[in-house]
């Protein structure tokens, strides 16, 4: 049984995190830790078990992860093929179809050491390019699996206020596709505690003008509530944030102004749901993030960049572990 103490301390420390604030990307972590020690635990255990069952567990720890690496490698690139016809070739837009690049590339790469040559130092090479893919694939993982657990944590009680934030407006001033689906998830929300005999919240709805837009953000937003049948006097307007942090800082200090409270939702897409709580966390916010729906063929690409822009949040502690993976991929290729 000592094996699964580590998954245990795991474990407990992962529900105690959720517990003290279920907005911090060190839960996404525990969650991972605590799969990937239980792999290690049934490993050590496999021996004892039937052999049916040690089929099983052999191809959960080592054949199903490398399927999956296959498979995933393929759609991304399926994906990116899709989001350059339906939004153009963008940087942004190119995300997910390189990330499957990338991944038959290190797989080749893999694939194909002993060919290319066997020195030391191309096999350090070698080494730290899998640690250093493993290490951000692991926390992209975890990253994933997280956001899609927090993404089902429903609206619970009454709130003051319902927070919607603003994205870019098609010709400068109409709500997009993606915008709406925020707003109408909002405007749901404040509906349904109505419904249910709770006090009618603020529908608080932040975003600033662009430089290619002709209103704020904001004001298209109060405007397509309203035209959705939302009571004029319930909207207010954030019309000075650029971006997120932005708009949760200046979201907060209206509620704080107001004698109305300053409990919320705030409702972004789904893709943004588990970073926007994060910011909402530093910011002070007191309220969960929910999301709305999105594009299925959106996500993807969307969902690498959510990604990308946390693991550069934490660049410093990121960058040391992936120096301190190189080194030991050194020490270990050139003392082989």
């Amino acid at each position: 049984m000592l094996a699964f103490v580590p998954t245990a301390g795991f474990l407990l420390w992962f529900c105690w995190g959720v517990r003290q604030d279920r907005r911090q990307f060190r839960n996404a972590v525990l969650l991972g830790l605590t799969v990937l020690s239980l792999s290690f635990a049934l490993l050590t255990k496999v021996d004892r078990l039937p052999a049916n069952l040690a089929v099983v567990v052999y191809s959960l720890v080592f054949l199903v992860p490398v399927l999956a690496t296959v498979v995933l490698g393929g759609f991304l690139v399926v994906n990116g093929l899709t989001m350059i016809r339906k939004e153009g070739r963008s940087p942004a837009n190119l995300l997910s179809g390189l990330a499957g690049l990338a991944i038959f590339a290190v797989l080749a790469l893999v694939a194909t050491a002993d060919y290319f040559g066997g020195s030391n130092a191309y096999r350090s090479f070698i080494l730290a390019v899998v640690l250093i893919t493993g290490y951000v694939s692991f926390l992209f993982l975890c990253f994933l699996a997280y956001a899609f657990l927090y993404g089902r944590i429903r609206v619970r009680g009454d709130v003051d206020y319902v927070v919607m934030l603003g994205s870019g407006l098609i010709g400068g001033e109409r709500v997009p596709p993606l915008l709406a689906s925020r707003l109408r998830a909002g405007l749901r929300i404040h509906q349904q505690q109505v419904a249910r005999g709770g006090a009618a919240p603020v529908l608080l709805v932040s975003g600033g003008q662009g430089p290619d837009e002709k209103v704020p953000e904001a004001r298209a937003m109060g405007r397509w509530l309203v035209g959705e049948g939302a009571d004029p006097a319930l909207v207010r307007e954030e019309a000075r944030s650029r971006t997120t942090a932005e708009n949760l800082r200046f979201s907060r200090r209206m509620m704080e102004a107001s004698d109305a409270g300053d409990v919320c939702v705030v409702v972004t897409n789904n893709f943004h749901a588990f970073r926007a709580a994060m910011t909402a966390r530093r910011e002070g916010v007191r309220g969960q993030v929910v999301g709305s729906p999105t594009a299925a063929y959106f996500w993807p690409s969307a969902t690498l960049r959510e990604f990308v822009a946390v693991f550069w949040e934490h660049r410093l502690v990121n960058a040391a572990l992936c120096v301190l993976l190189a080194a030991l991929a050194v020490a270990v290729g050139m003392g082989g």
